[in-house]
């Protein structure tokens, strides 16, 4: 049966971390950031950054998970399946249907590029829509949507290739 990969959950969360170190660093678009959230060094280095790292990484930790059932298209078969009697239980006729399945089609569109798709895809259906929203209401420019989004991209389309690749 098919589960969450927790400790490669777990690695792949650190993921937008280190990318936002890079994104977000004044030599790439961290003056663009700060100028389009009208936010001040001063008032960046008063924030509590162990509870920001810490936060952000449990966020990215729940990114990580949703993304396995997004990028694996084998979540959605066992899926199909859970209420059958004798679902989860070793041997019974369902569980024997879906380990017949797994072994021949378990490891189709396993591949790091078909993840990077999915999570590239989740970011225009599901992240650009959500940052969009609420970047309309805020007042905010299109400038401030796309270094977000493009932000999201990149992370989602690694962690999904990472998580398609090895989960």
């Amino acid at each position: 049966m098919l589960t969450f990969n927790m400790p490669l959950s777990a690695a792949v969360a650190v993921l937008p971390l280190i990318i936002g170190f890079v994104w977000y660093h004044p030599k790439v678009f961290g003056n663009l950031w700060m100028r389009e959230t009208g936010l001040q060094a001063e008032q960046l280095a008063k924030g509590n950054m162990a509870v920001i790292f810490i936060s952000t990484y449990v966020l990215s930790l729940l990114l990580a998970m949703f993304l396995h059932v997004v990028v694996i298209h084998q979540f959605g078969y066992q899926s199909l399946f859970q209420n059958e009697p004798g679902f989860g239980t070793e041997g019974s006729d369902i569980m024997n249907q879906i380990a017949d399945f797994m072994s021949t089609n378990g490891q189709r569109f396993r591949t790091f590029g078909h993840g990077a798709f999915h999570g590239l895809i989740t970011t225009v259906f599901f992240i650009l829509p959500i940052l969009g929203i609420n970047a309309l209401f805020e007042r905010k420019s299109f400038k401030y949507i796309l270094l977000h989004v493009g932000y999201w991209a990149l992370c989602a389309s690694l962690m999904g290739g990472i998580i398609c690749h090895w989960a």
